[in-house]
């Protein structure tokens, strides 16, 4: 594969994560719990869509095909999308949609801190700036899985149950393949593989704080970043795109 072919799925993959996560999080817009937490889960999904947009822009110059970030979040059709199936998940209550964020902030957070060091100038400097960003929405979610986890017996209950659903989840954030190899072997992206241990010593730390179980690992689902998704992704982007998709370039 060619290294600028890679580095253009590498970033759709990306702007998928951040897009798809951050519109399931917008969901939550006059939803919370408490006016407080309303607000701060509202500032992580605007966080990630503005992540997104610098991701999208990019794939759409690497492209060269005339797309805009706009184009590829409103017109690509379900199998075009390259998130992990972890982002695409319903929110459920406040307690699942915390522990869904924690394990894939501690993924991003590690992830993003290696792209800060890559040779890509454009992808180090969109790291860079979303890092900071990254580093509150971890801080935001480990210190909620900590309250939820060892406050009382239900809200125990609330965060336990999602983590064991969601374990088999996580294997996928990790997988690596053609994409991955070509930009590792030129420096430009980590390898995921090997950020797994500082990931799982990660969320150990925060588990065993928070009194919660640490699931066992075993199958896990796969997918989403060959484009393969669940019947979740669909409902979503139907919702996502339904201006662009019922009156095409429409302006603003």
């Amino acid at each position: 594969m060619e290294i600028k072919e890679a580095l253009f799925h590498y970033a759709l993959r990306m702007g998928d994560n951040s897009l798809i996560l951050g519109h399931r999080l917008s969901e939550w817009c006059g939803h919370g719990p408490i006016l407080e937490q309303d607000i701060a889960l509202i500032n992580v999904a605007l966080d990630l869509i503005g992540q997104s947009r610098s991701y999208l822009s990019y794939a759409g110059e690497l492209e060269g095909e005339g797309r805009s970030e706009d184009d590829l979040a409103y017109l690509r059709r379900e199998r075009e999308f390259r998130n992990v199936l972890l982002t695409e998940l319903p929110n459920g209550d406040f307690g699942r949609t915390l522990v869904r964020q924690f394990l894939f902030d501690v993924f991003h957070y590690l992830q993003l801190e290696r792209l800060t060091e890559s040779s890509d100038e454009q992808l180090a400097a969109i790291a860079t700036k979303s890092l900071k960003e990254v580093t509150y929405h971890l801080r935001y979610s480990s210190e909620w899985m900590i309250r939820l986890g060892d406050g009382t017996e239900e809200s125990h209950r609330r965060v336990q149950e999602p983590l064991n659903d969601l374990w088999a989840y996580t294997g996928e954030m990790f997988e690596m393949d053609d994409v991955d190899e070509t930009l590792v072997g030129v420096g430009i992206a980590p390898d995921l593989a090997s950020l797994k241990p500082a990931w799982e010593n990660k969320v150990r730390e925060i588990l065993t704080e928070a009194t919660l179980d640490v699931p066992e690992s075993g199958w896990m689902h796969s997918g989403g970043r060959k484009g393969v998704h669940s019947e979740h992704l669909g409902y979503l982007l139907s919702e996502l795109q339904y201006l662009q998709r019922s009156i095409p370039n429409a302006k603003w």
